[in-house]
């Protein structure tokens, strides 16, 4: 059986760069990372030189073509199930999704069904379109917002890039106890597991460097809504941040308020009625943004808050109002 290819990615060769090898074009210009060309050369069509295969060693002139063709993949481990999940855009490279709240991004174990990736996979498959699962990055199940699919391991590996030199744009909303003093700054607090309990993390000097930027965007007598940006991405950073100076996402279960029983009565009253107002951790994804992998296009989308929080936020106005950074 014949096996079938994506849309290729093409290049082509100017007069600087005659003599190159198509091995340092790949790489220097359509960005093909060493461990995906070790794999796409080894397919029918996936290293070409003017519609012809191609050592990667051969030397290109003025005017070549050089193209990258991927095999498409399914996600076969992965079974598909009818989920709903609203799409924020697609193309033939990306599906960006604004997850829901208490949605599993990717099967676990013990969760193999009713997560996002049996969502997409069925939806790909009922329009007859193979692509494989590949988030490019990940939100806690209890956080919602906007999440990138890469539809395939070129587009994976090029937004991953972005990711690590730090050129994507990753802000939150979270609605917290309290209201920081300091209305805007940067939380700069080493991250690791908590030895004495290995799925929580704390902030310790041992740990690895997190850097969260915060700005309160409105103040109530009770708690704060906070617009937040990613300097890093450790598991549960911002919740463990927000937790680290006192004010803890409302509704977060696992890094609540430090020292909660000494407080007094009313104190406690207070942020069990605002915990209970909504059954997970106040935090939503709510822009994205990087250069498409393929046009080179600054993309950046948003989402706005979904009801659960702005009902919670209806809750907080109903106290009386301090300030509001939009005033």
């Amino acid at each position: 059986m014949r096996s079938e290819y994506y849309d290729p990615i093409e290049y082509q060769v100017p007069a600087t760069e005659e003599g190159w090898t198509v091995k340092t074009v790949l790489q220097r210009r359509l960005g093909v990372s060493r461990k995906l060309l070790s794999r796409i050369k080894l397919t029918e069509r996936g290293v070409m030189l003017n519609g012809e295969r191609v050592f990667i060693s051969v030397p290109v002139k003025a005017g070549d073509t050089v193209s990258v063709s991927l095999e498409k993949e399914t996600s076969t481990d992965i079974l598909p199930e009818p989920i709903p999940f609203d799409i924020v855009y697609e193309d033939e490279a990306l599906l960006i999704v604004d997850k829901a709240a208490g949605v599993i991004v990717h099967p676990t174990h013990g969760h193999y069904t009713g997560t996002l990736a049996n969502g997409v996979v069925h939806y790909w498959q009922e329009k007859g379109a193979k692509f494989r699962f590949r988030p490019v990055h990940r939100l806690d199940q209890e956080t919602s917002g906007l999440i990138a699919i890469a539809k395939n391991a070129y587009v994976h590996q090029h937004i991953s890039e972005q990711l690590i030199a730090g050129e994507v744009t990753k802000k939150y909303t979270a609605l917290v106890h309290g209201c920081p003093s300091v209305p805007e700054g940067m939380i700069d607090g080493p991250i690791d597991r908590d030895p004495e309990e290995p799925h929580r993390r704390i902030v310790t000097p041992s740990g690895y460097p997190a850097l969260t930027y915060y700005k309160v965007a409105e103040a109530y007598a009770e708690g704060a809504r906070a617009e937040l940006r990613l300097g890093t991405g450790r598991t549960h950073q911002i919740r463990v941040h927000m937790t680290s100076i006192g004010h803890p996402l409302i509704g977060d279960k696992f890094y609540g308020l430090p020292g909660l029983a000494e407080l007094p009565e009313p104190a406690r009253e207070a942020i069990a009625r605002l915990d209970g107002a909504i059954g997970r951790q106040a935090l939503h994804a709510s822009e994205l943004g990087f250069r498409h992998p393929l046009t080179g296009e600054a993309l950046t989308f948003e989402s706005k808050l979904p009801a659960d929080m702005r009902k919670l936020e209806e809750l907080l106005r109903g106290d009386r109002l301090f300030f509001s950074a939009n005033d």
